[in-house]
């Protein structure tokens, strides 16, 4: 009893000035940092009700969520407090910005200073592993050199060929009669048929009964069950260590074992084997030239699989959204691609030489992108350019482990970048714009999107197929636009339309 009181009338004090010393020491040192970079005070921190765990917020995200308005809410929010803002919670800071000059210092000039952030690393990492979507540093970088070859060596006609199967079979559930079909959910399946072909070599055939297995059904089952809880996780924020969702780890384990089976066939592929003669191309075999690793190769794909996939389709969906309301803007783009490729199927030099398309497109990336925030977090202690001070033209202090979120809905609306009506689909404004980093639909720096060729060219060739195939179309949903926001994001009530059918036929 007497060693007891000894030990805490000695050991309390000295922990309790020790941690007082320490508190002290990086105050200091913090001081002393901000003052030799220029850093000023936050121009705005945001007010709580709850400025110790900062549950007031946490609730108005998840309302924001439910109600497919969570985008807009975040991006209201920075509009409303000169696109830099700060929470200050009792345990961690947390920055919010939507400025070009901040996105550029993060993601390209001081790219060693920041990594992606932990929250959102632990929400995906039980779905795509430790894929390049969930990695930072040295296996990031690993990652990122083992799938560069495959893309830059892509041949795109067989490519086309392979989307153009695809797309005829979209095209049999397109009603033809004047009936109302929900355009989303056709892209939707038709990017995950082509994405899996492309990938692994064998389709999901969503779009064709007749040749899908119980297999395939149950790993896109298994896919979407995992996406959304990964989206949950990551609206929960640092709550997500408190939640645990029994069906989404089996959903995962299933989606695993049915990727490892594609692995493993890959893995034993022999390209001097003559059976091999005239096969398309294998995205997972060419990569398994790259690395032995099975886990690897698994969490690889997935993660492409979520590029390759999701991406084309929100991207084609809110185009369509569009485009469908707009019958001036369709028609225009109607006449554009059948004055150059009128009954013939679209190379890729031709999709790339259609400047009102590509208008179109990026006009749709800038109003919808298709991922429209993202974090990263601060791996020392480090400053963005702008936030601070009274005109918040200062640096503004990051701290080691502090995230900063930045919100592409609110950067893609500034008017002092793009101009009048930021609100309106206007394809027009992009003739001679030049928004550099006030435009990020594939990232930017080092980590900018490897597939993002592939993905615009695959929405190129679809949107002029489309445009070949239907002369007009309606939309048949008076509905304000909503957004779904699952690892990307798109129209809460998807794209309903109907279709008047072109009068010739494009010739195979």
């Amino acid at each position: 009893m007497a060693d007891l009181k000894f030990l805490l009338l000695y050991t309390l004090p000295i922990l309790f000035l020790s941690t007082i010393t320490r508190r002290f020491v990086i105050y200091f040192r913090d001081r002393k940092f901000i003052a030799a970079n220029g850093c000023k005070p936050p121009r705005t921190i945001a007010p709580l009700w709850d400025p110790i765990f900062g549950i007031d917020f946490l609730v108005q995200c998840l309302k924001a969520a439910k109600d497919g308005r969570y985008i807009r809410f975040s991006g209201g929010r920075l509009i409303k407090y000169n696109y830099t803002y700060v929470i200050k919670r009792w345990a961690f800071d947390t920055i919010y910005t939507a400025e070009p000059e901040n996105l550029k210092h993060m993601l390209a000039t001081e790219f060693n200073n920041f990594k992606l952030a932990t929250i959102r690393v632990n929400a995906m990492v039980p779905l795509f592993g430790r894929g390049i979507f969930t990695t930072n540093g040295p296996e990031w970088a690993h990652a990122r050199a083992i799938l560069r070859p495959s893309f830059t060596r892509q041949n795109m006609a067989p490519l086309l060929k392979m989307m153009e199967r695809h797309f005829q079979m979209l095209l049999l559930q397109i009603p033809t009669d004047g009936s109302t079909l929900d355009l989303q959910k056709l892209f939707f399946c038709f990017t995950m048929d082509t994405a899996t072909e492309f990938l692994m070599g064998r389709s999901t055939y969503t779009l064709d009964p007749s040749r899908r297995t119980e297999a395939e059904r149950n790993f896109v089952d298994d896919y979407l069950t995992c996406c959304f809880e990964a989206v949950r996780k990551i609206v929960m924020g640092n709550w997500q260590m408190f939640s645990y969702n029994r069906n989404a780890g089996a959903a995962r384990d299933r989606a695993w074992a049915y990727v490892d089976g594609f692995v493993a066939v890959a893995d034993d592929y022999d390209d001097d084997d003559d059976d091999n003669d005239g096969a398309e191309y294998n995205f997972l075999e060419e990569l398994s030239a790259q690395t032995t690793s099975r886990t690897l190769l698994r969490d690889q794909v997935l993660s492409v699989l979520l590029a390759s996939r999701d991406t084309t389709a929100s991207l084609l969906s809110s185009m369509f959204y569009e485009l469908a309301r707009h019958p001036h803007t369709y028609a225009k783009l109607r006449q554009e691609i059948l004055s150059r490729i009128a009954g013939e199927l679209p190379t890729e030099d031709e999709l790339n030489n259609m400047p009102y398309l590509r208008w179109c497109i990026n006009e749709t990336l800038r109003l919808y992108p298709v991922v429209p925030g993202n974090t990263r977090e601060a791996v020392c202690d480090t400053t963005i350019p702008l936030g601070g001070g009274k005109d918040g033209k200062s640096p503004l202090f990051v701290k080691r482990g502090t995230a900063v979120v930045y919100n592409l809905h609110a950067l893609h609306r500034r008017p002092d970048i793009y101009g009048t009506e930021v609100d309106s689909y206007k394809p027009e404004r992009w003739d001679g714009l030049r928004p550099g980093w006030g435009f990020l639909p594939f990232n930017g720096g080092p980590r900018i999107c490897l597939g993002q060729q592939f993905g615009l060219t695959e929405a190129s060739f679809v949107a002029a197929r489309m445009v070949q195939s239907f002369e007009a179309l309606e939309p048949r949903d008076d509905e304000p636009w909503a957004e779904f926001y699952s690892l990307v994001m798109c129209s809460k009530n998807g794209v309903k339309i109907a279709v008047t059918p072109a009068k010739s036929t494009v010739e195979n």
